[in-house]
Order: structure tokens, then sequence, then C-alpha cells
């Protein structure tokens, strides 16, 4: 071998390294911009530029070069199509399309692991049923026999699903189950050619908050945790485990924004997947209606294998999913490591993100946050907080004197806790004038009949709480 031989294999072997460590990665994520409890793993994660701050760029990664690549979606299903076909590394979607999207990949041959929570509920608040702002009906009970649109193989098609089964009804013969999604079936809503629709965030609440519906029934009464989460390719995290780390700190980092200034991102929200900032802090705000959690709880685990059992059920799914391996929860527990944080000590927080702040009128530290109402006026960075809902709605009255414009009010039901727009909720004035605010009428009459008061809707609460100053 003569020494020219031997130079050239060198030069050849240094390239072949070289090639190597400048390898062009990809890291092509699909996100649903519109489906904002999705946020924290997507659109803030874009918009704020944050993944380029924790892309690995030493050891194997010294020469790397990053193509990052975004796609939106405005549901699960496409999205899984196209992480199936290759196209897509990471995609965020909520629990039950999550759960498809590993079935998918199991009959493709492949693997898909669900790597984080980015946002959800215990009680399974968040997904909703909403009726025609004109109807006259109050409760599930009163939809037997009528059309009931849905996003078919969503959360919201499997909330639905337990509802209609919690009122002893077969799904088949007692009410008539349409596919749709949300796009259409706003349209369908306000020309009532359907008796109901049940949607996933933030569909039912947007259609409340735009006055073409009216909310009849909300996740958490029927006690099934939902979430929304991210998952990644299998082969994917094996290669790459610090990339799907970086963008799990990513993660991180977004959630921890929220958190912090849920006004100042639910306008950013707004502006860009075109969701109204007052929805957004429906979710994302202080005491809201899903928490700020990236952990794997065990009702979260559990909402995994429930959703695959009811795709069994609709015949989607042919096939079991271990459900240990496709929640992966190394890679959310690196981040956490990564970025000072303790999984474990997150991992045992039930608590909904707490309200910071004093009360707007007396300036006193609010104990009771079951009673919180809240007011987000036009122009203002932080929403208004008050201790109670008596005190917030005779303000209101107040700020509409002074010609403040009223971008939204909010109360805290009574009996769930959960965060409501307080124009469609229903009060209960109670003999010491307090107001307790609920999302259902029959909710405000059974608690009337049991602790004694006056029922009133949102109009009726303002003036007895102006009277009563």
């Amino acid at each position: 071998m003569t020494l020219r031989t031997t130079l050239a294999g060198l030069a050849l072997a240094i390239a072949s390294v070289t090639t190597a460590q400048a390898e062009t990665i990809r890291v092509a994520i699909g996100t649903q911009d519109t489906t904002i409890n999705c946020a924290a793993g997507g659109l803030l994660i874009r918009e704020l530029g944050l993944l380029d701050k924790y892309l690995p760029h030493d050891g194997k990664y010294q020469d790397a070069q990053y193509d990052v690549q975004w796609k939106n979606f405005t549901s699960g299903a496409p999205l899984t199509n196209e992480m199936v076909a290759g196209k897509l590394d990471f995609g965020a979607m909520a629990d039950f399309p999550g759960s498809l999207n590993g079935v998918a990949h199991e009959a493709a041959g492949k693997r898909s692991l669900f790597i984080s929570v980015l946002s959800g509920s215990i009680e399974g608040s968040g997904n909703g049923i909403v009726v025609p702002a004109s109807s006259k009906v109050q409760s599930l009970a009163e939809l037997k026999g009528q059309t009931i649109s849905v996003p078919f193989a969503s959360t919201a098609h499997g909330l639905l699903l337990r509802a209609i089964a919690a009122q002893g009804w077969d799904p088949e013969k007692d009410v008539t189950i349409i596919a749709q999604p949300p796009e259409v079936a706003g349209s369908a809503l306000q020309a009532n050619k359907i008796a109901a629709h049940a949607d996933f965030v933030p569909f039912a609440e947007l259609f409340e908050s735009r006055g073409i519906a009216r909310k009849i029934y909300d996740g958490s009464q029927a006690k099934a945790p939902t979430f929304h989460g991210a998952l990644v390719e299998a082969d994917y995290a094996q290669q790459y485990p610090e990339i799907v780390e970086a963008y799990l700190r990513a993660t991180y980092e977004a959630n921890q924004l929220l958190a912090k200034d849920p006004e100042k991102y639910s306008e950013l929200i707004e502006k860009v997947a075109g969701i109204p900032a007052e929805v957004n802090y429906l979710f994302h705000g202080p005491l809201g209606l899903q928490t700020r959690d990236l952990t794997w709880k065990p009702e979260y685990r559990q909402a995994v294998a429930t959703a695959i059992d009811t795709l069994k059920l609709l015949k989607k799914a042919d096939r079991g999913l271990n459900v240990e391996q496709f929640v992966d929860d190394r890679y959310i527990r690196a981040a956490f490591k990564a970025s000072g944080a303790d999984y474990d000590q997150a991992l045992k927080n039930y608590a909904q993100q707490p309200l910071l702040g004093n009360d707007a009128l007396t300036g006193k530290p609010i104990g009771d946050t079951r009673k919180v109402a809240q007011i987000w006026v036009r122009g203002e960075p932080k929403v208004r907080s008050y201790a109670t809902a008596r005190e917030a709605l005779g303000q209101l009255a107040e700020l509409k004197k002074q010609g403040k414009d009223i971008r939204a009010v909010y109360a805290q039901a009574s009996d769930s806790g959960i965060k409501l727009l307080a124009g469609q909720a229903w009060f209960v004035r109670g003999k010491d004038g307090a107001l307790d605010a609920f999302l259902l009428r029959e909710q405000a009459d059974a608690f009337a009949r049991q602790h004694g008061g006056e029922v009133a809707d949102f109009a009726a609460a303002s003036q007895q709480a102006v009277a009563s100053r």
C-alpha cells in the first residue's frame, strides 16, 4: 500500500466522519393551533422560537444542521396520517386521537410514543356539549331521540358516548350521532339543523362566547380524565433522544410562560390562531378549565387505556395497545431535570393554576377561590379579580358607566369549581345576598332547594348585585 493510498483512505474516513457530524437533521412537528391546549407543544414554541434555544450542538451534534418544519392541522387524524407516512416526527393531540395514533402506527408496523401531557383535567373538563342559543334544552336528558353531531373519533366523541351511557341510552337507537367537524357544526347550530353538538377544546366555549350556542354539559360531569399531549416517532426518539429532550424543554418553558402571564399569551394565541383571548384565558388562566400540567398522572394513563377500549367499540381498532410501552415518561423526566425542575413533585400536584394577586376593589388578598369572579376590561393587560361574584357584578355596572369595554366576565362554579363565562351562567342569590354560580339551571335549582335562595340568570343576578351595594 503506497503512502498516497493511505492518505487517500484517511481523507475518505475523515470526510465520512465530517459528513456524519454535519448531518442535516429534520425536526418536523405537527401542531393544532386552534386546539389551544396544544399551545405549549406547538404554537408558542414556534412563535417564540423556543426550540432553537435547546437543540443540541455538542457531542455527536457538534456540526449538525437542523431542518425545523412546522405543519398545522385542525384535528388529530390527518396529523396521524402524516406521522405514519413518515412526514412528521412529532405531533400534538388529545388522548383519544393520540391513542388512535399509536394503533395506526402498530397497524403499519411502526411505533409512536406518547411522551408528555400538555394540559388536562382529571375530572374531564375541556370537552363539552352545546345546543343552539335559541334552544329550550337545559340538560342532556332532554336530547333523547335528537340528532347530536361530533367530530368522529375525537376525544369529544368518547365523552359523548360516556355521557349517553350514563343516561342509560343506546347510542344507536336513542339518539342519532352524526360526524361534523367544528367548522361545520357552528353553522349547523346557527341554523338549528342539529339539536346539539359535542366538541373538544375550545369549541364548546368558543361557540358559547360567540352567542351561537349554550353549553349544557361539561366534561367534568363525566368524571373521566382527558388531556392533550405530545407524541414522537419511536425510531426517531431512539436515534435522537437529545432532540426529543430539547423539544420537551421548549415545551416546559412555554408552559411556564403561559402560567406566568396567561393574558399576554392568550392574546398571542388569538393573533395566530384566531381563537379569542378571553376563551384562551378560560383554559390557560388561573383556576382555569384545565391544569398547566406536563406530568403523566395515573389518571391520564388510564385515559389512554379508556380511549383504546372506546376505539375498539367504535371498530376503529381491532387490536390492543400496550399502554405501559406506549406512554413513555423518560424524555419528559429528562427535560424536567435539565430545566432544574422536580418531576416527581409535579406529579403529585393536582392543584389548579393558582390565582395570584389581590381583590381589585378592596386590595385585600383573596382567600377562598370558590366564589371568585373576574372581569377582563379591553385594553387592560391583566384580568381584574374579585373575591365574590356579587362584588364583581356590582363593579361591572360601574365599569360600564365609565364607558369601559368589557371583554369577558368569569365566575367559578360553586359545585364543580370550573371556570365559567358568567354571561351564560346561572346564579343562586342566598339570604345573605351572596351569589353562587352554576353552569346549568338544574344545578342552580338543586342548590336553591337544598340551601334556600333565588335562581337568576346573569342579567337578573347583575341587577341584584347593583341593588345590594
